[in-house]
C-alpha cells in the first residue's frame, strides 16, 4: 500500500494498491524531489474517467512498471477535480508540447516542478520505454533537458498573458451578429450542436444563443437551439429511464454516450432546460428537467444538503468484470421479454434497429421522431403512447435497479455544488415546484455552514465531514452567482449580503491588478510553475466570465460603480481576442448584459414574493430583479418600501419611471 491510502479522494484511494509508490501533491513530496534530484511523474485523472482506469490496470498495476517508476521518479498521483489550479497548469504544457489533452495526463517534470515531457493515454510498453528514455537523458544528459524546460516554461508564461484593451467597448450587436453569423457555419442541422464529433453539450453555449434569438427575434438561431435541445434530449445522452446527462457523445446524433454522469454537467443542463420552458413551453424540456432533478436528489444529495460528484462510466457486467456503459445498455432479447407484446411500439420510440444499435448486441435507446409523430403513424392516440412510455420506462427502470450500480464519486465539490443550486433555483422559477425551493435551500445552508470557514474562505471539496483545501476562483464565483440566484426566488437579502462578502474577499485574494483579472488560485496559495487566469468558457463557464456577470448584478444591487468598472474593464478585454464565439459564450452573454434593452424591476411590498414568482415563470433575461417585503437598506431599493401596497419600479440606464400599483402595466413594458 502507497502513501494514497492516506487521502479522501475516490479516485486517490482507487490508486492506493498500486505497487507504484505514488505520493500525494504536499510540501512533502516536492521537497523529496529536490533533495533527491529526482524527476517527478505527475499523474492526473479522475475517478469517472474510463482511460485513466484503463491505464491505471495496464500499466501502475503492473509490478515491471511499477518498478521503473519507483527506481528512479517521484511518483504523484492528482485528482483533477481535486486540484483544477494544478491540472490546468500541466494541461498546458501537454498542449504545447502535443497540441491536445485529455485524461489520463501524465507529465514528467524537473524536481523543481517544470515540466519536460507528458501526454495522455500511454501504453504499458511506451510508457516504459519513454521513462527509461528520460532517465537516461537526464542522468547523462542533463543541460538538454534544462534547457528545453526552460523554453517550455517562457511559453507557459506567455500563455497567460491577456492583452489589454483601454478603448471604451461600444456594446452593440454588430459585433455579435458578425460572430454568430460565423459560428452558424459550424451548426449541425441534423441533430444540433456542432457539426463533429465527439460532441460535448456545451451549455453556456446554448444559454448565450438562446437569448442572443430571444433579444434579436433571430428565429433560424432560435429554431437551432431547439433542435439541439430535443435531440440531445432524446439522444442516448440523456437517461431517459432514470435522467440525467452523461458527459458527452462519441458520435453526431448524441446516441453513445461517455457514459459517466457529472454533477456540473447536470446543473446547467437544468438551468438551461429551464429557460428554454419558459421561453417555448415545450413540454419535452419539462420532462428532462423533472427527470433529471429526480435522479439529482435520489442518487447524489445528502443528508446534509450536499451534492455527491459524479458516477462513473464503468460497472460491473454479468460476468462481474468492470465495463464502460454496463448499467445502461440493452439486449434485444431482454426488452423483448420485458415488454411483451408492446416489444414492437417501444422498438418504434426507441430505436431498437439500427438506428440504436452500438455494439456487442447492446442497444442504447434513442428517440429520432416526436412521440406525435410516432402517434400519428401508428394510427394511436398521442395519451395513450405517453402513458406507454412511462411504464416502459418504470419496467426498464425496476430491472436496470437490478444490476451493479457505476461506481459513486461521492466528494462533495463546492463550485459543482453551486452550479447545481442554482439548476434547482432556475427550475424552482420554470416550474414553480416548492421541493426544488427546499432542495436549493438546504444546499445553501451546507455551503454556508461547512464550506465558507470563520476566516472567510471557501474550502474546494468536502467529504465525510470534512472541508479541505482552499477555494479556487471557480468556487467563489459560482457560490456568489448560485447565492445571487437564491436572492432572486426569495428577496432574502442575506444571500447579497453574502455574496458581497465574498465578492469583497475575492477581490482582495484572486485581483490581480496589472493583469485585471482575477487570478484562478488564492494569492494565499504557494505559487505553482504559472499563473493561471481562466478566461475561456469550456463544458463550464470560466471563472473570469462567471464573476463577471457576478459583478455586473452585483454593481445594481448595491450601486457599485466599482465593481461594474471592473466588469466593464474585463469585457472590454475579451471581446476584441474573441474570433471562435464557443470558446466565449458566457462573455457574449455578459456582453448582452450591456445592451440598451436591459432594465432593472423592483417589486416592493407585502406581496412582493406573490409577483415575483409570476415575473419568474417568464424568461426575462434583461431584467434585473430586485425586491423587499419590508424596508431594505440594500442601495437599489432604498425609500421604495410601501406598507399598505406593493409598488413596481421600472429602470434602465440609471434611470427609474415613477413607480406604479399596475401589475399588467409593468408585464406590457418588460414581457415586450
Amino acid at each position: 500500500m502507497n502513501e494514497l491510502h492516506l487521502e479522501t479522494s475516490p479516485y486517490l484511494l482507487q490508486h492506493a494498491s498500486n505497487p507504484v509508490h505514488w505520493k500525494a501533491w504536499n510540501a512533502t513530496s516536492l521537497a523529496l524531489a529536490k533533495n533527491q534530484n529526482k524527476l517527478i511523474i505527475i499523474s492526473i485523472g479522475y475517478s469517472a474517467c474510463h482511460w485513466c482506469h484503463v491505464m491505471e490496470h495496464e500499466s501502475f498495476e503492473d509490478n515491471e512498471v511499477a518498478s521503473t517508476m519507483n527506481a528512479h521518479f517521484i511518483s504523484i498521483k492528482i485528482d483533477r477535480e481535486e486540484r483544477p489550479d494544478i491540472d490546468v497548469v500541466y494541461m498546458k504544457a501537454v498542449q504545447i508540447m502535443t497540441g491536445q489533452g485529455g485524461w489520463p495526463m501524465n507529465v514528467v517534470a524537473l524536481p523543481n516542478g517544470r515540466p519536460i515531457w507528458g501526454g495522455t493515454y500511454f501504453r504499458k510498453n511506451d510508457w516504459i520505454n519513454s521513462l527509461e528514455r528520460l532517465q537516461e537523458i537526464y542522468s547523462d544528459q542533463p543541460q538538454t533537458i534544462l534547457d528545453y524546460a526552460e523554453k517550455l516554461n517562457d511559453g507557459l508564461q506567455s500563455f497567460s498573458l491577456i492583452s489589454k484593451n483601454d478603448s471604451e467597448t461600444n456594446f452593440d450587436f454588430e459585433k455579435l451578429e458578425s460572430l454568430v453569423s460565423k459560428w452558424q457555419k459550424s451548426f449541425d442541422w441534423d441533430y444540433g450542436g456542432m457539426a463533429s464529433a465527439p460532441k460535448f453539450m456545451m451549455p453556456t453555449n446554448y444559454e448565450f444563443l438562446l437569448r442572443y434569438a430571444h433579444q434579436t427575434k433571430n428565429q433560424t438561431v432560435l429554431d437551432f437551439v431547439n433542435l439541439t435541445l430535443t435531440k440531445m434530449a432524446y439522444g442516448g445522452l440523456f437517461d431517459t429511464i432514470d435522467g440525467g446527462f452523461s458527459r458527452y457523445s462519441v458520435d453526431m446524433k448524441w446516441h453513445v454516450p461517455h457514459f459517466e454522469k457529472m454533477l456540473y454537467d447536470n446543473g446547467q443542463l437544468v438551468s438551461l432546460y429551464a429557460n428554454a420552458y419558459k421561453l417555448t413551453g415545450n413540454s419535452l424540456y419539462k420532462e428532462v428537467i423533472e427527470k433529471t432533478l429526480k435522479f439529482v436528489e435520489k442518487e447524489w444529495l445528502t443528508k446534509e444538503g450536499s451534492f455527491y460528484a459524479a458516477l462513473d462510466a464503468d460497472s460491473l457486467n454479468a460476468t462481474n468484470h468492470l465495463e464502460e456503459g454496463a448499467f445502461y445498455v440493452w439486449r434485444k432479447a431482454e426488452l423483448e421479454a420485458l415488454l411483451q407484446e408492446d416489444f414492437e411500439l417501444f422498438s418504434v420510440v426507441f430505436n431498437v434497429n439500427k438506428f440504436g444499435f452500438w455494439e456487442h448486441e447492446n442497444y442504447v435507446l434513442i428517440q429520432n421522431q416526436s412521440l406525435d409523430e410516432i402517434a400519428k403513424q401508428q394510427n394511436i392516440p398521442l395519451k395513450n403512447l405517453e402513458q406507454k412510455k412511462k411504464s416502459w420506462e418504470q419496467i426498464l427502470y425496476i430491472e436496470r435497479e437490478k444490476r451493479s450500480k457505476p461506481i459513486l464519486d461521492d466528494k462533495c465539490l463546492t463550485s459543482w455544488n453551486a452550479i447545481m443550486l442554482k439548476g434547482f433555483v432556475e427550475a424552482y422559477k420554470a416550474l414553480g415546484n416548492k421541493k426544488y425551493l427546499t432542495i436549493a435551500l438546504q444546499n445553501a445552508d451546507f455551503i454556508s455552514n461547512k464550506i465558507w470557514s470563520s476566516e472567510g474562505n471557501l474550502k474546494h471539496s468536502y467529504k465525510d465531514g470534512k472541508a479541505t483545501i482552499n477555494g479556487f476562483l471557480e468556487d467563489y464565483a459560482h457560490v456568489i452567482e448560485a447565492f445571487i440566484s437564491m436572492y432572486e426566488i426569495t428577496f432574502d437579502e442575506k444571500w447579497l449580503q453574502n455574496a458581497k462578502l465574498l465578492t469583497d474577499y475575492t477581490f482582495d485574494n484572486f485581483y490581480d491588478e496589472k493583469a485585471q483579472f482575477f487570478s484562478f488560485t488564492s494569492h494565499q496559495d504557494d505559487a505553482l510553475i504559472a499563473t493561471h487566469f481562466e478566461v475561456e468558457d469550456n463544458v463550464i463557464a470560466a471563472s473570469n466570465s462567471v464573476m463577471a456577470g457576478a459583478l455586473f448584478k452585483m454593481s445594481i444591487y448595491f450601486n457599485h460603480s466599482y465593481y461594474e468598472k471592473i466588469c466593464r474593464q474585463m469585457v472590454q478585454n475579451i471581446i476584441p481576442t474573441v474570433d471562435y464565439p464557443s470558446a466565449y459564450s458566457n462573455w457574449l452573454t455578459l456582453f448582452l448584459d450591456f445592451s440598451e434593452q436591459n432594465r432593472e424591476l423592483a417589486i416592493c411590498g407585502t406581496n412582493a414574493l406573490d409577483f415575483l414568482a409570476k415575473i419568474n415563470q417568464n424568461y426575462l433575461p434583461t431584467v434585473v430583479v430586485a425586491g423587499s417585503l419590508t424596508i431594505s437598506t440594500l442601495p437599489f431599493l432604498e425609500n421604495r418600501f410601501s406598507e399598505v401596497e406593493t409598488l413596481f419600479y421600472l429602470c434602465q440606464n440609471k434611470t427609474c419611471k415613477l413607480p406604479t400599483l399596475n401589475f399588467e402595466e409593468i408585464k406590457k413594458e418588460i414581457f415586450q
